[in-house]
């Protein structure tokens, strides 16, 4: 009798893949391989850095023996070391996409052991959206102390630009000559994007223009922001750090730099400005299906809205002072 008729078969075949699967690092390896192709240094450092830490609490085990219980155990270890729920849910989406392209790839009969696990309520910490007045504040006073730290926040003040896309700019990315001055926001091999859409022309206007213009007239550099940039990478976290100190400091405790982002979206809203042209403009993705049709908005259409807000801005700050 054969012993496939006797389910030996299976069990053979089955026995074949468990040895054929991969530790937890060489899972890593071939994830990267697979799946980091085009992708920013930092996709890279975290998929090494998330399952480093699986493998620093539970060793470096082929991917099937690790039990839900080990799951558990590195979300409480994380959480105890002060991480927020939100950076361990974070740390588990990737140490699952590791293992289930380890599964796919290996041909692996097993349930995840990192899916499901049970997580904590997350306290949501809402980012502020900058207010104008506030905004205005922090712009006269980057005219006034007038050096590279202030020409980058006020570069992101009216631009609404990531800290990541103003601070890894060339310094061929600002467009001054044009009728219309603009940034190119292109990637680059010190600083990708973040997404495909993210990659687009911004007209300059209000303290984003003087910003640029400061930045030509005294560069000395390829780089826009040689403090952090260079050509192997562009250190956003160490100008986010301190930034956000400044700020703090002098103007108020609970807003970041990022807040410009979600202050440039709220002053597009007053003055009405087409969701599309906001999405375009930020480099956000709206998730509509037409959204990769068409060549997009041209750039005077873009300053029209942008000339707008900064007028909006202009008068406010004139009943403020009446």
């Amino acid at each position: 009798m054969r012993l496939d008729a006797l389910g030996f078969g299976n069990v053979i075949a089955n026995d074949v893949r468990a040895l054929a699967a991969p530790t937890l690092s060489e899972a890593t390896q071939q994830y990267l391989q697979l799946k980091g192709i085009g992708k920013a240094k930092t996709f890279h450092q975290a998929a090494l850095r998330n399952a480093g830490t699986v493998i620093d609490i539970c060793g470096d085990r082929v991917v099937t023996e690790y039990r839900t219980t080990d799951a558990g155990q590195v979300r409480d270890v994380l959480i105890d070391k002060g991480l927020s729920v939100l950076s361990v849910r974070r740390s588990f989406t990737t140490i699952k996409a590791i293992i289930n392209l380890a599964m796919a790839e290996h041909g692996l009969d097993m349930r995840n052991p990192f899916s499901s696990i049970f997580m904590p309520e997350a306290d949501s910490k809402k980012r502020v959206s900058i207010p104008v007045e506030t905004i205005r504040e922090i712009q006269q006073t980057c005219y006034e102390i007038d050096d590279d730290r202030r020409w980058l926040i006020a570069l992101i003040s009216d631009t609404g630009m990531r800290l990541a896309e103003a601070a890894g700019l060339h310094i061929d990315d600002i467009h001054l000559e044009e009728e219309i001055p603009y940034l190119d926001i292109q990637p680059h091999p010190w600083r990708s994007l973040k997404t495909k859409g993210s990659q687009r022309q911004v007209p300059l206007v209000g303290a984003s223009l003087w910003a640029a213009q400061r930045i030509k007239q005294n560069a000395s550099s390829y780089f826009a922001f040689d403090r952090y940039t260079d050509n192997q990478q562009c250190r956003a976290n160490s100008a986010s750090n301190a930034l956000n100190k400044w700020i703090q400091t002098h103007f108020r405790e609970d807003i970041v730099i990022h807040g410009f982002r979600h202050a440039i979206r709220d002053r597009l809203r007053v003055v009405q400005c087409p969701y599309e042209v906001i999405d375009q403009m930020g480099g956000w993705a709206s998730g509509k299906i037409g959204e990769g049709y068409g060549d997009g908005f041209n750039i005077d259409i873009i300053l029209k809205w942008l000339s707008l807000v900064d007028s909006h801005s202009n008068e406010r700050e004139k009943q403020n002072h009446t």
